[in-house]
């Protein structure tokens, strides 16, 4: 009991040292749950830093430990999430995963091709001007079948009117030497990348209820990849940051 006592008062002066400010606090703060007082104070900037942090852990291996049974319990009367992920629904690309992070820190919407709709918009107003996320991040990612069906101008049911809506990002590529289909790796990388930027950019256009809170400096909506072969996620800069 001795000896454990010494090793408390060892990491505790330790702690006071380094000014309880290196990895201690930020994983503390990280791994905890998002309150009404943690969003208020928090910044679009500070949002974005909390998910490039978790992905750095998620690509080391390193994830947070969280009491996740405490955190139903702590969420059960009300959320407070800091971000909020338009993602593909591939099954290699789990936000809550890709990012690290606990039950009531994202809202997560997935579609095939994390393309917008108007049910899609809806949700991310509710995300952002009601549950007062601080950040939108459009994900998209490398290998994406619904982008190279897009290519391939593939038919098949109802996913044939979600793949119209990557019309943009195919006219957006018209550029790349061809072939214009999936055997082109630099054609399909291309189409991806374009697909997110314009996603990102069709959020803040379509919605003047985002496109006010990014104005006030509330919210910022940030396009980013997903390389499947190494789990890293490459940000490529906010929409409609002043």
């Amino acid at each position: 009991m001795r000896r454990r006592s010494h090793l408390v008062a060892v990491v505790v002066l330790t702690a006071a040292v380094v000014g309880f400010s290196d990895a201690w606090p930020a994983a503390a703060q990280e791994a905890a749950t998002q309150t009404k007082e943690s969003q208020a104070a928090m910044t679009p900037a500070e949002a974005l830093r909390l998910l490039q942090a978790g992905n750095a852990r998620f690509v080391a291996d390193k994830p947070l430990h969280r009491d996740l049974a405490a955190q139903v319990k702590a969420t059960s009367s009300g959320q407070y999430p800091f971000a909020a992920v338009l993602g593909c629904i591939d099954s290699r690309v789990p936000p809550e995963l890709v990012f690290d992070t606990g039950i009531g820190d994202i809202f997560s919407t997935r579609t095939a091709g994390n393309v917008l709709d108007d049910e899609i918009l809806g949700g991310l107003e509710f995300a952002a001007k009601v549950s007062g996320v601080r950040l939108i991040v459009v994900l998209g990612h490398t290998q994406c079948g619904a982008v190279k069906g897009a290519c391939d101008a593939v038919e098949l049911g109802h996913l044939t009117e979600t793949l119209a809506l990557l019309r943009p990002a195919l006219e957006a590529s018209q550029g790349v030497p061809p072939p214009h289909d999936s055997s082109n790796a630099d054609y399909v990388a291309h189409v991806t990348e374009a697909n997110v930027r314009l996603t990102a950019r069709a959020i803040i256009e379509r919605s003047p209820i985002l496109a006010d809170l990014v104005h006030q400096g509330k919210l910022q909506v940030v396009p980013a990849m997903y390389d499947v072969a190494t789990g890293r996620v490459d940000f490529l800069g906010a929409e409609g940051k002043r």
